[in-house]
């Protein structure tokens, strides 16, 4: 099942169901020599889609390690109120993304990238908590691509195996978390700006979202950290893989509360969508049993 088309294919609290609301006790705790800083540099894009200028930044995090030298870098992402949705003026904006409404988001870590193929080997050869997982799933194979063809629920069997492993808590983010990550501050389309290029993403760059030029459409998945960050340091929040989401989908945002059912939200859009599936705001669902070559996710935690 599949709903508000996925590509060529087809911050509020939001529901966590019993699959993902695990708690595990006694976590491992970090001191503050294991929270590090990182630094990058965040590319902000004309209306053009040009690029105006490189700004230098640096954010926390920590890593978790996995075994055999893999580790996720799980970065900070700092609580705030925002604007969630989409405006009715903005290009290209669906029904399913509105009511716009203000969000206040706790702080979180999530992770760097979507989830590769060699940590999501790592995690599945771990003990299993409630079903097997392939250690070698994807369909475009290669050890540092964005893990796909899985399901929501087998993704959330690595977060519960992560889970046991580290004595944290590893969920799928929500979607008020996952727009406040991919956002970063912004409340333009992308966190670019008003447009993106493929020079930024992994998308149908042979379409246009604002009359920019046009560029080279890849037709497959990319190593994660292939294209530049956004300003909280995240890559690959637009493009590449759309990401699976903790919540029930929900046409739209007035009865979110009320979400249930076996069709998970999932954000971002990926290698086989126009650019206007990219916003910031675009979301879409898919069910949670269902594979796609287009759908992988990224982990989120709170440290206590």
């Amino acid at each position: 099942m599949q709903t508000a088309g996925l590509g060529s294919i087809a911050l509020a609290v939001a529901i966590q169901d019993k699959l993902t609301s695990v708690s595990f006790f006694n976590p491992n705790s970090l001191s503050l020599a294991d929270i590090q800083h990182f630094e990058y540099e965040f590319p902000s894009l004309n209306k053009n889609g040009q690029l105006v200028g490189l700004e230098k930044l640096k954010n926390k995090y920590f890593l978790e390690e996995l075994k055999s030298g893999h580790s996720l870098e799980m970065v900070a992402i700092s609580s705030g109120k925002s604007w969630m949705g989409s405006s009715r003026s903005e290009n290209l904006a669906l029904a399913q993304e509105r009511p716009r409404h203000a969000v206040t988001v706790p702080a979180f870590f999530i992770s760097k990238y979507p989830i590769t193929q060699v940590q999501w080997a790592a995690v599945a050869a771990l003990p299993t908590v409630e079903r097997e997982l392939d250690p070698f799933p994807a369909h475009f194979q290669g050890s540092l691509r964005p893990v796909e063809s899985i399901s929501w629920l087998e993704a959330v069997e690595f977060c519960t195996r992560l889970s046991h492993k580290t004595g944290r808590t590893y969920q799928l983010p929500n979607e008020a978390q996952w727009e406040q990550a991919c956002r970063a501050g912004t409340q333009t389309p992308f966190n670019t700006g008003a447009t993106i290029t493929s020079e930024w993403a992994d998308y149908v760059s042979t379409y246009s979202y604002a009359g920019e030029t046009t560029g080279n459409y890849r037709r497959q998945t990319q190593e994660v950290g292939s294209f530049a960050p956004n300003a909280l340091g995240l890559h690959d929040m637009h493009g590449n893989v759309w990401e699976w989401c903790a919540d029930c989908w929900q046409p739209n945002y007035r009865h979110k509360a009320l979400a249930q059912g076996t069709v998970r939200a999932i954000r971002g859009g990926g290698w086989l969508d126009p650019p206007e599936r990219l916003r910031s705001a675009s979301r879409s669902g898919y069910d949670q049993q269902g594979l796609n070559r287009t759908i992988g996710f990224r982990v989120m935690t709170v440290l206590s």
